[in-house]
């Protein structure tokens, strides 16, 4: 069975087929990722269990993953020294002044 999703964003496919059917057709599988930039869902027995995606894909999802963990690692040494009030407090006021910048002002 073979599902197709159209991204809104681009031309690029999300495409959702069977493990058979990935093997039958790996090699285009293949080419459809890195070419067209379609992201492939492989399913078992209806179970979604890996996909198929192009290396740029790949690489750009590794960077994001690598600069979320740098920030965690930063906000961990800023606030290692702080006491559990000390730190509500700041998340506290972090999470007002994100939502004041989200709310929509006058002239907005």
């Amino acid at each position: 069975m073979i599902i197709v999703t159209i991204w809104i964003r681009g031309l690029a496919m999300e495409k959702t087929i069977s493990a058979v059917s990935a093997r039958e057709n790996f090699g285009t599988l293949i080419d459809e990722a890195y070419y067209r930039g379609d992201a492939i869902i492989i399913e078992r027995a209806g179970k979604a269990m890996a996909a198929v995606v192009s290396i740029d894909q790949y690489h750009q999802w590794q960077m994001r993953r690598e600069e979320f963990f740098a920030m965690v690692d930063q906000v961990q040494r800023r606030t290692k020294r702080m006491d559990g009030a000390e730190l509500e407090g700041a998340i506290r006021e972090a999470v007002s002044a994100a939502r004041a910048e989200r709310r929509p002002g006058p002239g907005r």
